[in-house]
């Protein structure tokens, strides 16, 4: 919840009443609505920078007027607008029987607190913005200026200039793909939510790696499909499990993250891919292929994408620039076959007639120039010497509280801690001391000791202090039992 006012303690009106008028307004301005549900006494307290005690005092004035009322572990919430004149819809209602499901509370909070000055991001999956190649982007925007002729609607599948370099490019990896097999998405999360509404009936099975990035989010649930975890080894997800699951569960498809999987961080073996496409080649099971990782390596490149091994037009393969080039630009693609294509092409035009043109020239450009590859040799020797900096971290201050594996690429350690303690509570109490991670519970319904911690954003300074303190709270929660 935003609030951008304050009291005025020099006010002759009492502070708790400016917060009572202040809440009255926002409900008759309708910017807050019947059964909305209020911040905690706390929360609100910080929000409004005055003591709990006034929080209350309004609260109680509210209550006694009719507009609010507690119940309990469920919240205070707004049950009208105190307002005879005025009838408000119960937008409440709408929200909650709208098609789409909220974000888990860590997600919203994670995406709020973002956004503060204060937090040191190990949460956040994107480059750092010392890393944004500024001086290249001028470059390229000086080129887009020349050679950007309009800035209309493009035709459904997207400019087809980008998508003739994205398939010049995708040769590099042994994707053989004509641009009329490729459509301009608005980053890798419209091209799975495209997928799931456009080919799977509601009732469908997705099947995921377990853990998954996508089971943080509530795409799926939101359309109606199932998910369900299998598990993974050094190797990647196993492959020989999938004919049992498609035995339970028909009307399936598999998505996966072969190189850096979110949040593990493990690379799928080529014996691995090549079983994998075996199985779902038998078993007729389509496959997302989420490839958004792969220019990220260090050590050493990925195997070849399971889509240069398909000849049967088994794998959606989805790309992006959002995590090696900008976030901001909300650019992506799709490779398929191209009645598959057609398809998720006229819903997009549906859902918002196309990514920006402006985007699409940029990241055209970028590729056409090579600046592109050129960037991307930068950003793996920053990322190189991040991880080095956070692994040296780790085996100073973590050898006695977790295990793991040194990551070949992306983003991200994925931690397992050694003893077990609160991992709501280590959210917590990190979000209060300012630092800002990812707990393993939201990758895997189970609760599990586990933690994404990412080097990628924080500046490397900041990288230091995050993972001091952080090891610090977890040595306190361990000593006092939590």
């Amino acid at each position: 919840m935003d609030i951008d006012w304050k009291p005025h303690r020099k006010d002759t009106q009492p502070l708790y009443m400016q917060i009572v008028d202040y809440v009255k307004g926002k409900i008759r301005e309708g910017e807050w609505v019947i059964g909305m549900v209020l911040p905690s006494q706390r929360e609100l307290a910080d929000l409004f920078e005055v003591n709990r005690s006034t929080i209350v005092a309004a609260m109680d004035e509210l209550k006694a007027e009719g507009i609010i009322e507690g119940r309990g572990k469920g919240g205070t919430k707004i049950i009208r607008d105190g307002l005879p004149s005025i009838i408000q819809p119960n937008w409440q209602a709408y929200i909650e029987e709208g098609i789409y499901i909220p974000n888990f509370k860590t997600i919203k909070q994670i995406n709020e607190l973002e956004f503060e000055n204060n937090m040191i991001r190990l949460s956040t999956g994107e480059a750092s913005p010392s890393l944004f190649p500024t001086n290249k982007m001028s470059i390229i925007l000086n080129e887009v200026a020349k050679g950007m002729k309009n800035l209309g609607y493009e035709e459904p599948k997207g400019m087809y200039y980008l998508r003739e370099q994205i398939s010049k490019y995708l040769k590099t990896y042994g994707i053989c793909v004509s641009p009329s097999c490729i459509l301009i998405v608005s980053g890798a999360l419209q091209a799975i939510q495209l997928i799931a509404m456009g080919i799977l009936q509601p009732g469908s099975s997705v099947f995921l790696e377990k853990p998954s990035y996508l089971y943080s989010l509530q795409i799926l649930q939101s359309v109606g499909m199932k998910r369900f975890g299998i598990p993974m080894d050094e190797e990647g997800i196993k492959a020989s499990l999938i004919p049992k699951y498609i035995r339970k569960h028909k009307s399936s498809i598999l998505y996966t993250i072969p190189n850096f999987q979110n949040p593990t961080g493990i690379v799928m073996s080529q014996r691995r891919r090549k079983q994998l496409m075996e199985v779902c080649q038998k078993e007729k099971i389509p496959i997302i292929e989420d490839d958004v990782y792969r220019e990220l390596w260090i050590d050493e490149k990925p195997p070849i994408p399971l889509k240069s091994l398909d000849t049967h037009g088994l794998v959606l393969y989805v790309g992006s620039v959002s995590k090696t080039l900008s976030p901001g630009l909300r650019i992506g693609w799709i490779v398929g076959p191209e009645p598959v294509i057609d398809h998720l092409a006229d819903m997009k035009m549906q859902s918002d007639y196309g990514s920006s043109s402006l985007a699409q020239f940029t990241v055209g450009k970028w590729l056409e120039t090579g600046l592109y590859k050129e960037h991307l040799l930068f950003l793996r020797k920053e990322l190189a010497i991040r991880r080095d900096i956070a692994l040296e971290i780790l085996k100073k201050h973590f050898y006695s509280l977790a295990t793991w594996e040194i990551p070949k690429g992306g983003y991200y350690v994925w931690l397992r801690l050694k003893d077990p303690i609160n991992m709501y509570k280590l959210f917590d109490e990190s979000c209060k001391i300012g630092i800002l991670l990812y707990p393993g519970y939201i990758y895997d319904v189970e609760q599990n000791p586990y933690l994404r911690i990412s080097y990628s954003y924080a500046s490397i300074e900041e990288l230091k202090t995050g993972l001091v303190k952080l090891s610090q709270l977890i040595h306190r929660m361990k000593s006092n039992h939590i």
